[in-house]
């Protein structure tokens, strides 16, 4: 009996071949690599025993063990699979949507006028080398984190953000969140990321704007103290050295696209 293949089997291959390839992706990100070939190996073996050699008995128990591993994946890689799903969720087209749906309107003029603020303060505590680490909430909630600070819910003031972050406060080896237009909370705890690929110069403090960047939508602004210089955490991905025009222009290009509106 010759076996058929039509366009629904290239269809399945091709589907499968791009799943395999962004979970390899996502293991080698994650430094799982060996993780990926184990399990795929494991997989393949599988396949081998209950289908080709047919061994009922040892095919069973290794289809259980498969079972099991799922579950036992989904704990162990609960990070990264989170961090997949939210890139899958962020897609360009889909934000177009959910903005869409929402009805919300990008009032351009209201946050270019908090921006110039921050960026202001930013360029201050950079010259003076005050430490800062600033947190912007854009689609995904951190209140979680506001939580873990003191909440202010306070109006975005230049001087306010400087006097924050001022060497002999005590809110200044946290962070502050701003949401909706207004400096929610400060002093907050941020989840640091372990990333092995983050410059080894940078400290505790851009491993936690690197850390919020990847757990959610959020936009991470980190002032050093050492050297006073500026960078921002974007997805998982650094912006170093950044100047003021190039601070204002990430800003307002980032929050055009997806801040919302109080």
């Amino acid at each position: 009996m010759f076996f058929e293949f039509g366009i629904k089997d290239i269809i399945d291959i091709v589907l499968v071949a791009v799943m395999l390839y962004y979970i390899y992706r996502v293991m080698r990100e994650s430094r799982s690599l060996n993780v990926f070939a184990g399990i795929m190996v494991f997989v393949v073996i599988s396949l081998i025993v209950s289908q080709v050699l047919e061994m009922r008995l040892l095919g069973s128990i290794m289809n259980k063990l498969v079972s099991v591993g799922v579950i036992g994946l989904v704990v162990l890689f609960q990070d990264e699979i989170r961090q997949f799903l939210y890139t899958l969720g962020m897609h360009g087209k889909l934000k177009y949507l959910l903005k869409l749906f929402s009805g919300e309107k990008k009032g351009k003029g209201a946050k270019r006028k908090n921006i110039l603020p921050l960026v202001m303060a930013c360029m201050n505590m950079g010259r003076g080398k005050v430490g800062a680490l600033i947190v912007i909430e854009r689609n995904t909630s951190l209140q979680e984190v506001v939580n873990s600070g003191e909440i202010l819910d306070a109006q975005i003031s230049q001087r306010l953000i400087e006097n924050i972050f001022f060497k002999n406060s005590p809110l200044h080896d946290g962070a502050m969140v701003i949401s909706k237009q207004r400096i929610k909370a400060a002093g907050c705890i941020l989840p640091v990321s372990h990333d092995l690929n983050i410059p080894k110069e940078l400290g505790l403090r851009h491993r936690a704007a690197m850390g919020i960047s990847q757990d959610s939508d959020a936009i991470a602004i980190a002032v050093s103290e050492e050297t006073g210089r500026i960078a921002i955490a974007i997805h998982g991905q650094f912006y170093l050295r950044l100047s003021a025009e190039q601070l204002e222009s990430i800003l307002e290009k980032e929050l055009s696209i997806s801040e919302p509106e109080k």
